[in-house]
């Protein structure tokens, strides 16, 4: 009698793990590599100027001919927003959900990427699918936007589940409740390892209902005497819903700020996650005539974020609206600790100028499962081995002491960093060589270009801004012709400086009339004696380190 030889299975993350957002899950089988999910970041405050943050996939792309597809769990920036970067250097076979897909094919056209639509593959939940020897199941889960799944892929070994982003909601408001019946039944056959959302895993008790965001809309539009203004999560189309019946049941008009804001709206409703009611819209323009007893007013950012009109509104700088009497302002989004200080500030010069704003519970319950959650995708799933994934590490620490409340070993929990390499072998994992794995930062049309030296001088320009000297030398004579002209922006106010500059100016000559009599003449010789020089004497006088561009020119 012989034995089936069993699957060689690793999973690792590129993202996702240690942080919030840039969320890619890689399982490999056979060789045959798996991707789940494939995220952005929003740059931290240090990462000055840039723009996005993806994952670095140079490893995946030297192995392109080894990957099936992406498997997408939903359409949030944090799961779908490194594609337009990622499939330059990928260019392999993307798989979602129809309204997840759809997003994907705005957030490409939104950057100017174009790749082939035969790319794209929509997926039937309720359907098994083979690609390459695996085959893999999905199961709906329930998440603050529309068709979103889980997937299990199946080995030889057992299942190794992914959860995407999941709570368990009982009355949602649209879609379906997280599919327990089928979890359930993945669970029988035999789940190795479960890959699960950690966001909320410090958080007790369970995540509540949607349905209670309703009734809660309603009362604030029954008693709000002027405007109302809800800044919110374009993706978030289960509030959206809430809040448009709301206002249909007060009488109330709804305009909306927001263009990207504006072309989710439009593709939920044509692909049928979004019941617009009857004449509820109105343009931008018949707003301004609308009583203010009678309109309302969605709002996002350009990302689809509500911090962002929320901060211009708070500063005067939104381009559409000002704040007037009676104005009642609604932040229907959760407070995390990268936004917290930002939301609070903006609420609280809101409120000094007389508007109400409501925020926190009252308006908004999040996506992501609590305690009580994870504990029954535990039950359901009955893994031999959790790595939890999608949070920072404290959040992935608090699951694994849930996964060893509920039986399951700290020594069969893995929480991975990037790069670290889970291994199962006759159904015992164990840590393998780590894989090359980072970040890469996107600023303005660059992907990558931007490292740690360039992020360390924005930071040195940010902290003490930057002085330039320009001083002309004769091509044959090697003597001063012009300057030095020291030019500063940031490090001192010039009228209250003319000392410590013009002792700068001596200096910067000094310098460079000993090194042309000792017959040093190489620009970067002498460009390296001025910022030397000059860097010790603003250091001794102000405790600064300005960053010192010298610019050298011959005539």
């Amino acid at each position: 009698m012989t034995h089936a030889t069993k699957d060689s299975v690793k999973v690792y993350a590129m993202g996702g793990v240690g942080e919030i957002g840039n969320n890619m899950t890689v399982i490999e089988v056979n060789h045959a590599i798996y991707i789940i999910d494939a995220g952005l970041m929003h740059p931290h405050e240090d990462m000055l100027g840039v723009d996005t943050v993806i994952p670095d996939v140079s490893y995946l792309s030297d192995r392109r001919e080894q990957i099936q597809g992406i498997f997408l769990t939903h359409g949030h920036q944090a799961n779908i927003g490194g594609l337009p970067y990622l499939l330059r250097d990928l260019n392999v076979p993307v798989y979602g959900t129809r309204f997840t897909l759809a997003l994907v094919w705005e957030s490409l056209k939104r950057v100017g990427a174009n790749f082939p639509r035969n790319l794209f593959n929509t997926i039937n939940p309720d359907r098994r699918m083979k690609i390459g020897q695996c085959m893999i199941e999905c199961f709906r889960t329930y998440h603050s936007i529309p068709d979103s799944v889980g997937y299990a892929i199946k080995t030889n070994q057992g299942y190794i589940v992914h959860t995407g982003d999941y709570k368990f909601d009982f009355t949602p408001v649209g879609g379906f409740p997280t599919d327990t019946s089928r979890i359930s039944r993945i669970g029988d056959k035999g789940v190795l390892c479960l890959l699960s959302d950690s966001k909320h895993a410090e958080l007790p008790g369970k995540e509540p209902s949607d349905a209670v965001i309703g009734d809660r809309f309603n009362h604030i539009l029954y008693s709000a005497e002027g405007r109302v203004i809800v800044a919110i999560h374009a993706t978030n189309i289960y509030r959206i819903q809430q809040f448009l019946e709301a206002c249909e049941r007060h009488n109330r008009k709804v305009a909306i700020d927001g263009k990207y804001l504006e072309r989710v709206i439009s593709i939920a409703s044509k692909e049928g996650f979004l019941k617009l009611p009857k004449n509820i819209l109105i343009n931008w323009e018949k707003s301004t005539k609308q009583p203010e007893r009678e309109l309302a007013i969605l709002t996002s950012g350009p990302d689809g974020d509500p911090l962002t009109p929320l901060t211009s509104l708070a500063n005067h700088l939104h381009k559409k609206l000002r704040l007037k009497e009676h104005d009642l302002i609604i932040y229907a989004a959760s407070l995390t600790p990268s936004n917290e200080k930002t939301v609070t500030n903006a609420i609280d010069q809101l409120m000094s100028e007389g508007a109400q704003v409501i925020f926190g519970k009252a308006v908004h319950v999040s996506g992501h499962g609590a305690g009580e959650d994870i504990e029954m995708m535990l039950q359901l799933t009955r893994p031999k081995y959790v790595i939890p994934i999608d949070g920072e590490f404290k959040m992935m620490r608090a699951q694994q002491k849930m996964a060893e409340a509920m039986g399951i070993s700290a020594s069969r929990t893995f929480l991975l960093d990037k790069g670290d390499v889970v291994a199962f072998t006759d159904r015992e994992a164990n840590r393998a060589d780590t894989v090359p794995a980072g970040q890469l930062l996107v600023d303005g049309l660059g992907v990558g270009d931007v490292g740690n030296i360039v992020l360390r001088d924005r930071r040195l320009l940010s902290q003490d801004g930057t002085v330039i000297v320009v001083v002309t030398l004769g091509r044959r004579t090697k003597k001063i012709l012009a300057g030095p002209e020291i030019i500063t922006r940031g490090f001192v106010y010039v009228r209250e400086s003319e000392d410590l500059l013009d002792q700068a100016n001596h200096i910067v000559s000094d310098v460079l009339s000993k090194s042309l009599t000792q017959h040093v003449s190489e620009w970067s010789s002498l460009k390296s004696g001025i910022r030397d020089s000059l860097s010790k004497y603003f250091f001794d006088k102000t405790k600064r380190r300005p960053m010192i561009l010298p610019i050298i020119m011959e005539f």
